[in-house]
Formats: structure tokens, sequence, C-alpha cells
């Protein structure tokens, strides 16, 4: 395996315009142009068309995830306006299914825009809930390296978090667009199927689907699983290392059901497509989890180094590694597997258990890329010299990718 770390992060840069970006969705979800790549002939289709590309049987992996309204927006008795960003959950729990259901206070761990303006003091919103008027405080707790420890409270305080943060957010629209969320965004940027909150970003590579189309799946026996793995703002920081041995990748949470992992293991002769990187990243990390759990460790986090220094066994492939997972959960008595990956997909990652992926257009020089090349190699340029040239639009609400190595 390559060493990775010596990667030159300036090799997986190009030209992208500004007025390449796509600020908003198409009208119709299934209408993108699709840069289809089979075995590295590039072709133009339409997002539509993905039922009849895949092979029969192939399994798809969707990442159910759903975007939380995370931007907070206070403004001062002065005028000034203080931006707190909601990643991640710290007390009273840290497990974000459960997160959304807490009373009043929380704490969470949060960027804060404007930082130097908010010195001291509590930060106050006046919110209406079924006519009646509140008032959701904000006290800052502790700076922390890159972020600060938030604590959220409100009256009643019988009302949940995911009501409170319903009603004050707006929606976490990547910076990139450089444009205020609007209402239209509230459904766009959020996948047909997202069910379990936490994302501060949207997989953005099931944008593209709808439900016609999963029926369309179906009638060609292509099944579909779902995973969820939780988008962090991370997903969004550019590596800035001349080399990435010296990027740090965000940590972020996963959870794959037990029945998940029962259908991985059966269909490991058959073409396994992840639907996003996010979708990637659960997938690959689940060997590497399997791995360790052989070896006593039972920590279930996955370092982004992993894959790169740990040594693989000849005789312990991705089937062994399921049925590690499965079993170590069964006997506990578990439904779902829990954990966290930093895992980095660099090229000279050998993929253990994906064969092709659905995925947007990506920034230059971000991991996101670096994980595309892993999967397509040197073909990564063909395919965006191409979308270049056919006005195929870029990023999160752009035109999207079928990549089949």
């Amino acid at each position: 395996m390559q060493e990775s770390g010596t990667i030159q992060i300036e090799n997986y840069n190009y030209d992208l315009p500004e007025d390449r970006i796509a600020k908003y969705p198409l009208d119709y979800r299934d209408q993108s142009k699709l840069l289809y790549l089979n075995n590295g002939r590039i072709s133009e289709k339409r997002f539509s068309d993905i039922p009849e590309l895949l092979a029969e049987n192939s399994l798809l992996i969707f990442n159910e995830t759903r975007v939380i309204k995370a931007r907070l927006l206070f403004r001062k008795s002065t005028g000034a306006v203080i931006e707190i960003f909601c990643l991640e959950p710290v007390e009273p729990s840290n497990d974000f299914q459960l997160a959304f259901q807490q009373k009043s206070p929380v704490i969470w761990k949060c960027f804060i825009g404007n930082a130097k303006r908010w010195k001291q003091g509590n930060l106050e919103m006046p919110l209406v809930f079924d006519g009646k008027k509140t008032i959701l405080t904000a006290k800052m707790i502790e700076k922390l390296s890159g972020s600060f420890l938030v604590r959220f409270a409100w009256e009643p305080e019988e009302m949940l978090f995911s009501g409170i943060i319903e009603q004050s957010g707006l929606v976490p629209l990547p910076p990139y667009l450089n444009r205020e969320a609007e209402e239209s965004d509230k459904k766009r940027y959020q996948t047909v199927y997202a069910k379990n909150d936490g994302s501060v970003a949207a997989p953005t590579a099931g944008l593209h689907f709808t439900q016609r189309q999963f029926g369309q799946l179906q009638e060609r026996n292509i099944e579909s699983v779902k995973v969820t793995l939780h988008v962090g703002a991370g997903t969004f920081r550019p590596v800035i290392s001349s080399t990435i041995a010296d990027h740090e990748m965000h940590t972020e949470r996963i959870v794959v059901s037990i029945s998940a992992l029962q259908a991985f293991a059966k269909n490991l002769n058959n073409h396994i497509i992840p639907v996003g990187t996010t979708s990637m990243r659960t997938l690959e990390s689940l060997y590497w989890l399997g791995l360790k759990l052989r070896h006593g460790d039972d920590s279930f986090f996955v370092d982004q180094w992993d894959p790169y220094r740990q040594k693989t066994e000849a005789n312990f492939g991705m089937k062994k590694a399921l049925e590690a997972l499965i079993k170590y959960h069964q006997d506990s008595g578990l439904e779902e597997l829990h954990a966290e990956t930093r895992l980095m997909i660099a090229p000279g990652y050998e993929f253990k258990i994906c064969t092709g992926l659905v995925t947007n257009f990506h920034q230059p020089k971000s991991t996101l890329l670096l994980l595309v090349s892993a999967l397509i190699g040197e073909d990564w340029r063909k395919a965006y010299d191409f979308a270049m040239e056919q006005d195929f639009r870029f990023l999160s609400y752009g035109d999207s990718c079928l990549f089949l190595p």
C-alpha cells in the first residue's frame, strides 16, 4: 500500500470557477446530469438512468441521516449578531438520537461566529410555540480548541430540544454556496429518505434520488440498505498542508443495524455500491472495526491511519470481519452497531467491500476528492475535465457521478 502521508495535495487541485458551483438545485431531483464512468470509459447520462446502468442484484447503500437546523442566530442588545453552529451533543447525552429528546438544559459543542463580540453574559432568542412566547438562552461554558461548549436552556423545560432547534434554527447550507438558506432549502437540502437527526451537512449524492426511482430499482432486483453516518462540519475542511500526513480527519458517528451487516455478508459476491462518500466511509470502516475486534479491541473507533499502519491478515477478509461484528452484537443482545470513524480513504487504500460509487463533484484539494481518486485512480482528472467541458454543475446542489471502475 502506498505511503499515503507523502501524497501531495496540489496533485488533487483543479480550477473551479464560481459560476460552475450550483447555487440552487434543479426543479426535479432526478433530472441532473450523470457522469457515467464504466471501466475507464466516460459518457453523459441523466440521473434518472441509474436503474438501467446498474447490474441486477447490485446492492445500494444509503445514508439515512437527517440534516438538523444547526445554525442559531442570536442578536445582542447592541445589534451584534452571534451565530452559534451546533456540532454535536455533550450533556446530558452525547448520543444524537437521545440528544434531541432531551429537556432543558442541554450542552453542545459548537462553532461560534463573531465570538469576540460575546465576552460575557447570556444570549437570548425570543420564540413562539403554539401561540405561547418563550425564550431560548445560550451560555458559553468553555472554550475548546477550535470550538466552544454552549449551554442551552428554555422554558417550559418539558419542551424537547428537537422542537427548539426546529423552530429556531436555520438550514446549514455549505459555506461555498455564499447565500442564506431559503424556505425551499428546508426540503431540497434533505434526502427523501432522511430519518435520523444528526448531520450538519447533507449526504448530497442522495439528494438526486426520488421515491419513483426506488420502485424502479426494485423492479431490477437492486436492493437497498440504509446506514447512518452523521456528517460533521469537518467534511468541508480543505487540506491546507502540502502533504496529507499533517491533515487531521474529523470524527463522525456511524450506526449500522445488525440486519444491515447480515445483508452485506449475504451480498459480498454482488456489486455493493455506496450512495455518497459518507456511505462509503461507513462501509469500509466496518472491516477495520471487525479486524480490531478480532484482536480484542472493542473501542469501536477507526483512526484515519489504521488502514495504512495496521497489518491485514490474508485469511481475514470482509466476510470474517462482518461475522465478527454480527456475533459480538448478537452475543451482547444489541441490534445496532454504534461506532466512530476518522477513516481517511486516499490513493493507495485497498477497498474491502465497495465496488463502485454514486457521488457528486467535490471541492479541489479535499479529502473527498482523494477518496474518489482512491477508487478510480487518475481517471478522476479525466472525469472532472469531461464535466467541465460538458457544462456539468458542481458541488452539493450540482450534478452527479456513477463510478464503476
